[in-house]
């Protein structure tokens, strides 16, 4: 009922965003300004209680487990829809796939996600020194870029906004038993979500016509305007044995060919990155040209310099990325 089936993953993309933004956080033991210990602060994706259980069944925290201390948790804490940054849902945008499509992609929605980030510490000076790593990078907020659509590799800039900071110290039992610090920081990332993409064919033709009053329907057609892409470059190199039979300098008019009956008045050609305009043809195995064409430069060339025709062929080849000109065609009506 709802549509077609999607899952772009973006959700879970944020949270090994987020996730990733603290797994380089280490802590270290100095004496007299030397370093003598490093430490890198184990990440793990759960709740806070999780965690605070695990120590509760190994009470011995300076034992070498995998539970040790110093530590982060980080969880999502909900998903909210942000209505600040709601866009025009209708507007769309089109992404390149290959050659002879392209993908449209409708406005994402906003939603924040909320995350709660736990610095769990046998030691107050531990627990500072971790947050002390993490408060200067948000101010509020840090911006973080995650490939959105794999399909057509859309990135986008999501921040992250620091929202606030809780500090606890936890005793249990005797006061010199154990104690437990726990740092707990909340934060908001701003992502979009986005719904299925839909695949089409690019757009090579647009026509448009005038006419003579404001009634589209009824009111006669006075001028049409069509206008479709054209290829300036060669792209199939379909010039496999026409070749020059002599070199020919920057400045000569006219190429001595191999055959010239493959050629007609107006092709475009290209030889070693240089368009020419074939003008005419005074025998089987020459024609004249006008040198340096669609914004190439005129230059020397070679006897056996390949002759490639640039046609409707390596106008279909042509890429979005491409230099491309056009043909036009006005059309005008009694």
């Amino acid at each position: 009922m709802l549509g077609a089936y999607t899952y772009n993953k973006v959700i879970r993309k944020c949270v090994v965003a987020f996730g990733t933004l603290f797994n380089n956080i280490e802590v270290r033991k100095e004496v007299s300004g030397t370093t003598y210990q490093k430490m890198k602060v184990p990440l793990a994706y759960g709740p806070k209680q999780k965690f605070l259980a695990r120590l509760e069944q190994q009470p011995d925290l300076n034992k070498k487990v995998a539970i040790t201390l110093p530590r982060i948790s980080f969880e999502m804490q909900g998903i909210s829809y942000d209505s600040s940054r709601k866009l025009s849902p209708i507007t769309a945008d089109y992404k390149k796939d290959g050659a002879n499509a392209v993908r449209k992609i409708f406005t994402p929605v906003p939603y924040n996600l909320d995350f709660t980030m736990s610095i769990l510490s046998k030691t107050n000076d531990e627990a500072l020194e971790i947050t002390e790593q993490i408060l200067p990078i948000f101010q509020p907020s840090y911006n973080v870029t995650i490939k959105i659509l794999d399909d057509i590799n859309e990135y986008r800039d999501v921040p992250i906004v620091l929202n606030s900071l809780q500090y606890a110290d936890d005793y249990e039992g005797d006061f010199s038993t154990r104690k437990l610090t726990t740092i707990d920081i909340s934060f908001t990332m701003k992502a979009y979500i986005f719904g299925p993409t839909q695949t089409g064919k690019p757009i090579k033709k647009a026509k448009v016509d005038y006419k003579t009053g404001t009634d589209v329907v009824n009111s006669p057609r006075r001028v049409s305007y069509t206008v479709e892409p054209k290829a300036l470059r060669d792209k199939d190199s379909d010039g496999a044995g026409l070749t020059l039979t002599a070199a020919v300098t920057a400045k000569i008019g006219t190429l001595q060919v191999t055959d010239s009956t493959v050629f007609s008045i107006g092709d475009y050609i290209e030889i070693n990155n240089e368009v020419m305009k074939v003008k005419t043809k005074p025998d089987g195995t020459s024609i004249t040209v006008t040198r340096g064409q669609n914004a190439t430069t005129s230059s020397a060339h070679a006897s056996g310099s390949v002759i490639d025709l640039i046609t409707s062929a390596d106008t279909d080849l042509i890429d979005s990325d491409d230099d491309f000109g056009f043909n036009e065609m006005t059309s005008f009506y009694g």
